[in-house]
């Protein structure tokens, strides 16, 4: 059976399921590449240069880097350091505050669009076993309809029930999977942006003592 075969018997779901899986697919591939681009700096290699700059009073070349990392790189945690470095010659909690809001700001961006694939990877199982149901419907209005059962009046019916459920499987299996790994990149990112906050809270109160 060849795939417009299998798409036509599956009715109007296979065509819900295949906007969904485009949409899934689409996000993945977007995420993936935005979290490699933003995860090719070391947190420990930058807040190493940080705190060279920093031990040598260079402050305003301590947030050039900043600056250009997240230009070029575009880290969440060059975003904190530098929210932290531009209230620099204020209170701790100042600065704190600073380095919050920018962790917050960082991470719903990091988790931007990834609720999308968390319910498709919920909704498509459900969605290909509504399918199955109008499949068996289907069949049960063909028996009505001859009068008499065997496996020619339902086969259409049966097929279409059988095409949908492994569908939405097939859509929502990859979408579970890519939506847990989306979280864990995103709680290592927020590990890194609250350890650099810490370490970036650290080398200024030592610096203003």
């Amino acid at each position: 059976m060849g795939m417009f075969q299998l798409i036509s018997n599956g009715g109007i779901t296979m065509y819900v399921l295949i906007l969904c899986s485009i949409l899934s697919i689409a996000i993945i591939v977007e995420k993936i590449l935005y979290y490699h681009r933003r995860a090719r700096v070391k947190r420990e290699d930058f807040m190493m240069d940080i705190k060279n700059q920093l031990d040598r009073d260079n402050l305003r070349h301590a947030m050039t880097m900043c600056i250009g990392m997240c230009k070029d790189a575009a880290t969440p945690f060059a975003n904190v350091v530098c929210s932290g470095l531009n209230a620099y010659n204020r209170g701790e909690k100042e600065i704190s505050n600073n380095m919050e809001r920018s962790i917050v700001i960082e991470t719903n961006m990091l988790s931007r669009f990834t609720t999308i694939v968390g319910t498709i990877g919920s909704v498509a199982v459900y969605i290909g076993l509504f399918g199955t149901v109008l499949g068996i419907i289907r069949a049960f209005h063909d028996i009505s309809k001859t009068g008499s059962g065997g496996i020619s009046v339902v086969i259409n019916g049966i097929s279409e029930a059988l095409i949908c459920t492994a569908a939405g499987l097939c859509v929502a299996v990859p979408a579970v999977i890519a939506y847990n790994y989306f979280i864990k990149r995103i709680d290592n990112f927020v590990t890194d942006m609250e350890l650099c906050a810490s370490e970036t809270l650290d080398l200024i109160s030592g610096k203003q003592k």
